[in-house]
């Protein structure tokens, strides 16, 4: 975590769903609006986000590959 308005998750190197869990739990203690950033490497990171955000009601900022690390940015829903 960096401040106050953004939770950090670093899931590199992990496999599926370890990615998305670890993002759950920060999303869950985030207020609703907070930012929660995700980097991850698992190839199946992208698909799941959407899925999770889609669901759960929360917004998805940006999906951004860099080099091997998936950059997700999503805003938590109410």
């Amino acid at each position: 975590m960096s401040d106050a308005a953004t939770f950090e998750v670093d899931a590199r190197g992990l496999s599926c769903p370890m990615p998305l869990l670890k993002a759950r739990k920060a999303v869950a203690t985030a207020e609703p609006g907070q930012r929660v950033v995700v980097y991850a490497t698992d190839r199946g990171a992208e698909s799941d986000f959407r899925a999770y955000c889609d669901r759960a009601g929360h917004r998805l900022e940006s999906l951004q590959w860099q080099d091997d690390v998936l950059r997700i940015e999503l805003l938590r829903g109410e």
